[in-house]
């Protein structure tokens, strides 16, 4: 799976919007940053960063951190985890997803590489 494929299956499967899931992607593949570093590596103003990166905590995208700082949990967790979320909103019955799960098994090696000092 390719970024632009899980940027079109975090809006079609998740219903995030574009901007919601570049920035879903920028922090979980770069670790923790504020909302100043989102705007200025994706290019969105600062407003966008910021009430994007807030939207996605309620979704359960990112994890709220303080100074306007988001994190990303493990990507298999997050990913299941924003589509459970979608269908409580939606209504619909909450079941395995293989799109959703792919996922986070295409991410989590990039996860893992930005949060340890052991970069391969």
């Amino acid at each position: 799976m390719n970024l632009s494929q899980i940027i079109k299956t975090l809006v079609s499967e998740i219903k995030l919007t574009e901007v919601q899931a570049k920035i879903f992607l920028h922090v979980v593949i770069n670790g923790k940053m504020n909302t100043s570093k989102i705007s200025n590596d994706l290019k969105i103003s600062l407003d966008d960063a910021t009430q994007n990166s807030k939207k996605l905590v309620e979704l359960g995208g990112f994890i709220d951190m303080p100074n306007d700082e988001f994190e990303a949990m493990h990507p298999r967790f997050t990913a299941v985890n924003m589509y459970r979320k979608m269908c409580e909103r939606e209504q619909k019955e909450f079941k395995k997803n293989l799109n959703v799960d792919n996922i986070g098994v295409a991410l989590e090696v990039s996860y893992d590489d930005a949060r340890t000092k052991y970069n391969k």
